[in-house]
């Protein structure tokens, strides 16, 4: 189950922790039965899907391949190269362009400068082979004006380290003795490609080129020799980075103790932040405090390197021009978050004013999505949470390359008028802006208990659906692992966590709320949902089924709705929060030997009206579902409720109990957990905005319910 614990504080004499050391993993048993563009496919997804060789979604491979020309029938050479916006360790064949080389290599024709950087990514889509509409990317020509048949370009940790360091240039030539060659930074484009192909030229002996604030490129005769030839040159560079971190401390050493309650510290920031966080989204929230970000955090330089930014462009089109960081003395203080947020935002709308061109795009989001805390870690926003655990993850990059680079010269980061130059590059703006609007519900966190039963579980995956974070409550612990695995297949792992937790048990109701804003940052929707059921006559109902049902029906709406009020009541300035019960028929409408269960319900029922009266002025909508005869897919309906219904009916719990409640609706229809979870959709989204206080019935039709 998705859990954070926290370790015990680390001492402050802690070794710099060492770059991975990666290793062939090429299996020639697999290798030998795949085509020249499966061979291109593995040895790319070897490269991407190994962390010690390249970050997500970076670095780019291509071979040069011959193919028949489906218009003339002739052999051709084409490059096969990754396309733009694909990730090298999860892509397929179809993540490639495909374009024909002789065509590229005509485009120089049309080159006349730098100047013309743009304008040449607007001839690749002529040079198009086979129709195929995977768009090439900015990098295309580093492989096409190269005259190798396989190339790799990567940018992991330890390349980087020497790319971005006063001493990288020096480093090289110690390490690899004229065998790789160097290039000082220049924007990718096609002017690059220039660079690097006539530096190769002049210098026929190199077998790879250090691109400064890059990457390395490399490249060999076979798909195998330059798989095996860059992982080498990383090796070679994390092995030579390795050496030197032992000779002193990272970042000048440790200065700030790591805190041993740095977990329950972000849970309590995080929402905070998120409810400043004001825009036209929702920010989603990603915590980390993983050695490396301590290590950073807590150091010496802290302040100073952070305050830099970050060197290579990955890393800095997501996690923006500086971190904000924050003093963990202060993190208490509302007016001291407040302050800090709006002066980053302040420094957001300079750089821009600063770097602005006449034809810029206009200013994108101006708040933080990387905050620092020394003695708790890292903490990223984004619009959805895989951005924001990304953005984290690149953030963690950057720290290794700092620390790589300090550990041989002083770090270098991005030149800001560059940075500015990236990010608002009219390509990337164009890409963009071709984005699918995102989903309704992207950006808001939900919690719901009960979440291993029928309606939680519909409920969940209905919000899911439409772009919504879930954390799924639920006292069974092996049931509710067993749905939020499933859930993690089908939406991804990061929409959905699971917490165990007894409605009833107010520190378990606690630390879940608490798991959720750590997560994700804080709570927009919750769903009220974990519930039993009983019934017996009066004479036969105990004090101990009398309170079991208001502990859980009656304590326990009021238990989750007071931890989650804090965490909703902070949206306001974001459009509000929405509080959802699950209540039932019998809430409204009097039901035979269940007077413990209906009453209740009832009582859950009217909590929502007085919550409603209370979280209007917070922005906090309070509503209730009110389903019936939920039969098929629930747990509830799986036990002794199902027997004592029938009982109360006079009537046989198979078949013929599912017949009864379908012939007592007045539509004459099964209402199902899909049913209710449309029904709590529409009251957790922005369609329902300006209503609270509500009841909607889902039973098929029953006057008897009807609400007055």
């Amino acid at each position: 189950m998705d859990t954070i614990t926290a370790p015990a504080p680390e001492a402050a004499s802690a070794p710099a922790i060492p770059f991975a050391v990666p290793a062939s993993r090429w299996d020639e048993s697999v290798a030998a039965t795949l085509s020249p563009p499966q061979l291109l496919l593995y040895r790319s997804n070897l490269l991407g899907s190994d962390l010690t060789v390249t970050n997500f979604g970076g670095g780019n491979t291509s071979a040069k391949l011959e193919e028949v020309d489906p218009l003339t029938g002739e052999t051709v050479e084409v490059l096969w190269v990754k396309g733009s916006g694909g990730d090298i360790g999860s892509m397929k064949l179809d993540g490639f362009a495909t374009l024909y080389q002789h065509k590229l290599l005509g485009l120089e024709a049309h080159y006349a400068g730098p100047e013309d950087d743009d304008k040449m990514v607007g001839y690749l889509p002529h040079c198009t082979f086979n129709l195929n509409a995977r768009a090439a990317s900015i990098d295309t020509p580093l492989h096409s004006l190269l005259p190798f048949a396989h190339v790799d370009h990567v940018h992991p940790d330890a390349i980087i380290a020497l790319a971005a360091s006063s001493g990288g240039e020096a480093a090289t030539q110690e390490i690899w003795g004229g065998r790789i060659g160097w290039l000082p930074w220049k924007r990718p484009g096609y002017t690059l490609g220039v660079m690097l192909r006539d530096y190769v030229a002049a210098n026929p002996e190199v077998e790879g080129v250090m691109l400064a604030g890059h990457g390395i490129i490399c490249w060999a005769d076979s798909a195998r020799a330059c798989y095996e030839h860059s992982v080498g040159l990383i090796a070679d560079a994390a092995n030579y980075l390795n050496a030197k971190l032992a000779q002193k401390p990272a970042f000048g050493g440790a200065a700030v103790p790591v805190s041993a309650d740095r977990a329950a510290i972000a849970a309590g920031l995080m929402p905070r932040l998120r409810a400043l966080m004001t825009g036209a989204r929702r920010k989603l929230g990603h915590f980390s405090d993983d050695a490396e970000a301590l290590e950073f955090v807590n150091s010496a330089q802290f302040q100073r390197l952070a305050d830099l930014g970050t060197s290579c462009p990955d890393h800095f089109l997501r996690t923006k021009i500086a971190p904000l960081t924050l003093d963990p003395a202060r993190l208490g203080d509302d007016a001291y978050l407040a302050e800090k947020v709006a002066a980053y935002r302040d420094l957001y709308a300079a750089y821009y004013q600063r770097c602005k061109r006449s034809n810029s795009p206009a200013m994108r989001d101006p708040n933080p999505v990387v905050v620092l805390v020394p003695g708790v870690g890292r903490i990223t926003f984004a619009a959805d949470k895989t951005t924001a655990r990304l953005a984290g993850e690149f953030y963690g990059n950057a720290i290794n390359v700092m620390r790589g680079a300090e550990a041989i010269g002083d770090y270098i980061a991005l030149n800001e008028q560059e940075a500015f130059d990236i990010e608002y590059w009219l390509l990337e703006e164009a890409k963009l802006q071709r984005m699918p609007a995102p989903r309704p519900l992207v950006g808001r966190i939900a919690l719901v208990t009960g979440g291993a039963g029928g309606i939680g579980a519909a409920t969940a995956a209905r919000l899911m659906a439409d772009g919504a974070c879930v954390l799924l409550a639920d006292r069974d612990a092996a049931a509710v692992e067993e749905v939020r695995a499933g859930f993690a297949r089908q939406f991804g792992r990061d929409a959905v966590r699971a917490a165990v937790c007894d409605v009833t048990d107010e520190a378990q109701v606690a630390d879940a709320f608490a798991f959720a804003a750590r997560e994700f940052g804080g709570l927009d929707i919750l769903v009220a949902n974990a519930g039993i059921a009983s019934s017996a006559p009066i004479e036969e109902t105990t004090i101990e089924l009398w309170n079991r049902n208001y502990d859980v029906l009656a304590q326990g709406y009021f238990l989750t709705s007071r931890a989650a009020w804090p965490l909703l009541r902070g949206m306001k300035e974001q459009g509000g929060s929405s509080v959802v019960f699950i209540g039932s028929k019998n809430g409204v409408a009097a039901a035979t030997n269940a007077s413990a269960y209906a009453s209740a319900k009832a009582a859950a029922n009217h909590l929502a009206r007085c919550l409603a009266l209370e979280g209007a002025p917070h922005g906090i909508r309070v509503n209730v579902v009110n389903p019936d005869a939920v039969i098929k897919g629930s747990r509830i309906w799986d036990g002794d409720w199902r027997k004592e219904r029938a009982g109360a009916h006079g009537i046989d719990s198979g078949r013929e109990l599912e017949e009864h409640y379908r012939q007592r609706s007045m539509l004459k229809r099964d209402v199902l957990p899909s049913d209710i979870a449309e029904a709590v959709y529409f009251l957790a989204g922005d369609q329902s905005a300006k209503s609270t206080g509500n009841m909607i019935n889902v039973d098929a039709g029953n006057a008897q319910a009807f609400t007055r």
